[in-house]
């Protein structure tokens, strides 16, 4: 055993084993982003009903795991484990009290995947624009429903 090869294995001894890009995996609970399938803020998984598009990712990626995060109350996970439960998905609640993660919930492979988007995109409602059928701006429209011409 050479004199860098002892080295390395005090170091982990004393500081654990190394690990890639650290930040990284306590921003995803535990994961790389490469990995990840769908990630929910801690403020999406606080909220009342799991979202039915949610159950659709759960059941097209059954091989997948799903990490919860734990600074978050055990109440408002408990809806996730039982879809979890129900898909087959096998699941941890990871803890770190020196970091809080701004994503409540990561379902990630052990594999890279590289998915582009990993948030659940909200579909905005179409914006309504009013037209000026009279040729007329607006203001006086508003001035017409006061009763001033």
């Amino acid at each position: 055993m050479g004199k860098q090869n002892v080295d390395d294995y005090l170091q982990q001894g004393i500081h654990g084993p190394k690990e890639i890009k650290p930040a990284e995996r306590r921003r995803f609970l535990g994961t790389l982003r490469e990995r990840v399938v769908v990630a929910l803020t801690q403020g999406e998984v606080m909220g009342k009903k799991v979202q039915p598009e949610l159950g659709r990712i759960f059941n097209e990626n059954s091989k997948a795991h799903l990490y919860l995060n734990g600074n978050i109350p055990y109440s408002a996970l408990s809806k996730y484990i039982k879809a979890a439960e129900d898909q087959g998905i096998s699941y941890t609640i990871v803890t770190n009290k020196e970091y809080n993660s701004e994503y409540g919930l990561v379902l990630a492979y052990d594999h890279a995947i590289d998915k582009e988007e990993i948030t659940l995109v909200k579909r905005k409602r179409p914006v309504v624009q009013m037209k000026d059928t009279e040729g007329k701006g607006l203001f006086s429209k508003v001035k017409t429903l006061f009763g001033k011409k």
